[in-house]
């Protein structure tokens, strides 16, 4: 059944990822929910596809969270003319070693944003499908490992923004959660505001935690329980989106595995060495609205794969199960 998380540890870890919480809330206000699903997607060794109109703090948010954590960041601001090879990187001929040498491309981080990555056609998207999937790049034969952690947090603009691609579903799949960044209220724009009018120099650098508490964290995520009647429930409601009647492509095996992973990293986060079917119901819509394909009949209904997602959520019996 494979091993139990220490109390000591569990504690511990809890403590570390509120301090993480803390600083980042000094910097990005409103987001509590975005942050806890960066967090589920890092933790359980999962990419993140965070949606959202222009100037909402994306890229400030993934900035933050990165530096907090003590994670190498880099950035790829997706562009119509952004080739494979500025993604991956490429052999160049030195001139004075007489020798092809090997030009890393920014994906060799623990911590990549692809911003506005629907803004590349598909081809350029590609390129990111081995090193998000096996957590390596093949340059020119040659084939390279990730550093660990390594986590793909992609933002993407409305569909209906003007020169932007739809995701091929092949792409969309290699995302564990998808979690949307829209406007929040009006104190917590204000209390934004004032934050930066204080904190105008803002560095994480003396208050950060380090790549190790995160490679702990996975580790731990990995330890965390779950009940038969939890693992029945989870792989029911993944089940019961290929039984709906609007529903062309449900939830394959590895969206249930998906889900298990997320839901082990939640509880982990919560302070508990068990999954509750709270925690499966929290991550079910996060995991599947973007996997699931609708019946083009539903479609022009307007029914959304997040409408699938409630109803099923509403229609499959949540097990009794004490939270510990």
């Amino acid at each position: 059944m494979g091993e139990a998380i220490e109390t000591k540890d569990l504690a511990r870890f809890k403590q570390a990822h509120d301090h993480f919480q803390k600083v980042v809330n000094q910097e990005v206000v409103g987001y509590d929910e975005v942050v806890t699903d960066l967090m589920i997607g890092l933790l359980a060794v999962g990419h993140v596809l965070l949606e959202g109109v222009p100037g909402t703090a994306k890229t400030t948010l993934a900035k933050t969270f990165s530096k907090t954590l003590g994670m190498s960041f880099k950035r790829i601001q997706f562009t119509q003319d952004l080739m494979p090879m500025d993604i991956v990187g490429h052999f160049m001929y030195d001139q004075t070693t007489k020798k092809f040498e090997l030009r890393k491309g920014p994906v060799f981080t623990n911590f990549l944003l692809a911003d506005e990555i629907n803004r590349a056609p598909p081809k350029t998207q590609s390129a990111m499908l081995e090193t998000m999937e096996e957590r390596q790049v093949t340059i020119e034969g040659k084939t390279l490992p990730m550093t660990k952690p390594f986590i793909v947090v992609a933002t993407m603009n409305p569909i209906d923004s003007e020169g932007v691609y739809r995701l091929p579903e092949a792409q969309k799949d290699r995302f564990m959660i998808r979690t949307k960044m829209g406007y929040v209220g009006a104190e917590q724009e204000e209390l934004m505001l004032k934050i930066k009018l204080a904190n105008a120099d803002f560095d994480t650098g003396a208050k950060r935690l380090n790549v190790a508490t995160v490679l702990e964290g996975q580790e731990l995520t990995y330890k965390v329980k779950m009940g038969d009647e939890t693992v029945r429930y989870l792989q029911r409601l993944a089940a019961k989106t290929r039984e709906h009647p609007d529903v062309n492509v449900g939830a394959s095996p590895r969206s249930m595995t998906q889900m298990l992973r997320a839901s082990q990293a939640y509880a982990l986060i919560s302070g508990r060495r068990n999954v509750h079917p709270d925690d499966v119901a929290y991550i079910t819509p996060k995991v599947l609205c973007h996997r699931i394909i609708l019946r083009v009949d539903a479609e022009a209904k307007g029914k959304t794969a997040e409408d699938v997602v409630r109803e099923v959520i509403n229609a499959v019996p949540k097990p009794t199960v004490v939270k510990k």
